[in-house]
């Protein structure tokens, strides 16, 4: 009988250790040649298509020759009539704007109380020059309310409002980078106890970082990679990368009494082969987010499979590599009375020896608790919030925009209704009537832009601009207005842009296109747990189980957000939605790192199986041996996401609580209480019988080929 063939993660791993210069000093060059392309071939930020019919809009607007103009607007009193007269003229003489109005000369610019007016004015220039115009009006705008100290004027538009949430991405991100890997450091040396185990992981998933960041620089010509994007894959990268040098550390360390080399090939076998099939399964679950057919998850998801499947290559090359040149030194740096736990969790022992004496009972505890959790998310409305609502009033622009959003209803947040013909020039006679009579049945003040061969008709919505009254308007916009006025005419082409109605038209997208990706995340987490424990009721379980994380983390999500649970606490103002891309993103991202610590606990219960025990011992050993590490790597996982939850953007927490909350409760409760019950309930029937009887003949069926 021929000998099984050695899997593939162990034959990579064995020609690390053969080759430890070539492997360390192959990835540093991986890593250069990556920073290398991206400095080389520097991104070109490819422009991101709204969905639906703001993306048609915004297609016509991107084919014109001109760019639309950016608009401000300064909110003053309606009866300072020498602050408006003075403000005007500063303006005017600045040189840097161009059509300005004010409640001077136009009733619209009066708000609905009578109490506030709004100047409005086109800044002017094309490119660098239009932000040297903005400071300019900015300047002048600051020096009229200088001159008038008892008047508050507040400023907010297209670019001030955009500058500031730019602003503030930038120092969100910074604040990530060096809060992320002190945390990360500091958890891992409670672990390890060791300086110079705790800096291995930290290194390896810094370099991924690095090298993910200098590959999408370059992607960034063909795909869209957004700030957000790249915050993200800072974390997951630092998350992942931790978590699977962790899982192969630990379990070198578990067989270190084999010796260092042997140790290392022990743990490739087994924590190697798991990290290679966790990496894929998040791989490929991310990929489900392509089914949206929404650019700017596009770019997520391509940065999300870079950062996994570079963290994975380095697992299971670099890092062996590493360790077997370091020996025994990779201890060196201990900090006393840190590390010195056993490999084996006694806590965790205790917990699965009592949940498997009584597994019904546990497991109906634990799901009751879960749904518990989850049932805030049946009431959960998804809608993104405006900057108003996304940053905190203490930034100035923000407060202005708050301010000028209050007394101005949606004009901060526009339509912008395009208009275009393919049998000529557009702005004519006939469709400057159609949009007279447009304007006639709307909320004030509007304002009518030439852009090139297409018009722009900005029309406030009204609530806040992304709420239920700013909706029903863009529909009746859409559905009746638009019909009955410009769309009459022959020949005559319209789409409605703008930040509403892209927010709204992407989240329409992304609840049609959810099925299919909810459908392939759920076939493909089946068919690949099929494949690796050759079992029809370990998927059911593990999906069921994944299911209930999910729905207890959209649950949270609801209830601190949507509802304003802990906002004090948390710092943000709820504005009664959830992030219309954050169910679906969590959802895929959840179920591939729910994934992995469920094959990482599985696969020591199968160990213990295959060395003869009975179920339950199996069930009680394999967690003490996996839930521990499993525990430390989410407690990493928990600390990078919950940096999250001290930037500025209600985004950013939004992303930070969901995550967060899922992985501990899933590491915890999950698989510590609910996955053991679960398995000890069903106990021989969870495997096919002849996949139970090859338990003991079979020490490599979990492996690639």
């Amino acid at each position: 009988m021929l000998p099984a063939p050695t899997p593939v993660v162990e034959r990579v791993t064995n020609w690390s250790l053969r080759h430890r210069a070539a492997a360390i000093l192959g990835w540093l060059a991986l890593v250069a040649l990556s920073w290398a392309i991206g400095t080389l071939v520097p991104g070109t930020d490819a422009h991101s298509s709204p969905a639906g019919d703001a993306g048609t809009g915004q297609a016509v607007l991107d084919r014109q020759a001109a760019r639309e103009p950016f608009w401000e607007n300064v909110l003053v009193p309606r009866d300072a009539t020498a602050v408006v007269t003075d403000l005007v003229t500063t303006l005017t003489t600045s040189g840097a704007v161009a059509d300005i109005r004010s409640p001077l000369d136009d009733p619209a610019q009066v708000s609905a109380d009578g109490r506030s007016g709004l100047v409005t004015f086109r800044i002017l220039g094309t490119g660098t020059e239009i932000r040297a115009n903005l400071a300019t009006a900015t300047a002048a705008v600051a020096t009229v309310a200088a001159r008038h100290p008892d008047a508050r004027l507040a400023q907010a538009g297209d670019l001030s409002v955009s500058g500031a949430v730019d602003q503030s991405i930038k120092e969100d991100i910074k604040r990530s980078e060096t809060r992320s890997l002190p945390l990360t450091l500091l958890i891992l040396l409670a672990v390890f106890g060791s300086l110079v185990a705790a800096a291995i992981p930290v290194l390896l998933a810094g370099t991924t970082v690095v090298a993910t960041f200098g590959l999408l620089s370059a992607v960034d010509n063909w795909i869209p990679v957004n700030s957000a994007t790249s915050s993200m894959t800072l974390l997951i990268g630092m998350a992942v990368g931790v978590d699977y040098s962790l899982f192969f550390l630990r379990r070198a360390k578990e067989e270190r009494a084999h010796g260092v080399d042997e140790s290392l090939r022990i743990a490739a076998r087994t924590s190697g082969h798991v990290i290679v099939v966790s990496g894929l399964t998040v791989v490929l679950c991310v990929t489900g987010l392509l089914f949206t057919g929404l650019d700017n998850l596009r770019g997520l998801t391509v940065s999300t499979v870079l950062v996994v499947g570079l963290a994975v290559l380095a697992a299971v090359t670099v890092l062996p590599a590493t360790l077997s040149l370091l020996g025994t030194r990779v201890d060196r740096l201990r900090i006393p009375l840190l590390g010195k736990r056993s490999t084996r969790s006694r806590c965790w022992a205790a917990v699965a020896g009592v949940v498997t004496r009584r597994p019904a009972l546990w497991s109906g505890i634990a799901a009751g608790l879960l749904v518990l959790l989850a049932l805030p998310a049946a009431g959960i409305r998804l809608q993104d919030p405006v900057p108003t609502e996304s940053l905190p009033r203490s930034v100035p622009v923000i407060d202005a925009a708050a301010r000028v959003q209050e007394a101005f209803p949606g004009v901060t947040m526009p339509a912008h209704v395009v208009v275009w013909s393919d049998r000529g020039p557009v702005d004519t006679p006939a469709v400057r009537r159609a949009i007279g009579e447009l304007t006639a049945e709307t909320p004030k003040p509007t304002v009518v832009v030439p852009v090139d061969n297409a018009l722009v008709v900005r029309i406030p919505l009204g609530g806040t601009g992304n709420d239920e009254a700013a909706d029903r308007t863009l529909t009746t916009l859409r559905e009746t207005l638009l019909p009955r006025t410009i769309g009459r005419l022959d020949g005559v082409h319209l789409a409605v842009a703008g930040r509403t109605a892209e927010a709204h038209d992407f989240t329409a997208q992304v609840l049609a296109r959810a099925p299919y990706v909810f459908g392939f995340i759920l076939l493909l987490a089946f068919v690949l747990l099929l494949v690796v424990f050759r079992s029809v009721a370990v998927p059911a379980v593990s999906i069921l189980l994944n299911l209930l994380s999910v729905g207890a983390a959209y649950g949270v999500l609801t209830l601190v957000f949507q509802d304003g649970f802990l906002a004090p606490l948390l710092g943000f103002t709820p504005y009664g939605g959830v992030l219309g891309w954050l169910p679906m993103f969590l959802f895929v991202l959840l179920f591939g790192l729910s994934t992995d610590y469920h094959v990482f606990i599985l696969s020591r219960i199968r160990e213990r199986r295959r060395a003869g025990g009975d179920a339950r011992e199996a069930i009680v050993e394999g967690t003490a041996r996996s839930s521990g590490v499993v525990t430390s790597a989410a407690l990493i996982m928990t600390g990078v996401f919950s940096i999250f939850l001290s930037l500025a953007a209600i985004e950013y927490k939004m992303l930070g609580l969901g995550m967060a909350f899922a992985i501990l409760l899933d590491a915890t409760l999950v698989r510590g209480v609910l996955l053991p019950a679960a398995l000890a309930l069903f106990g021989d029937r969870l495997w096919r019988p002849e996949a139970v009887a090859d338990l003991k003949d079979h020490s490599r069926t979990l492996h690639l080929s």
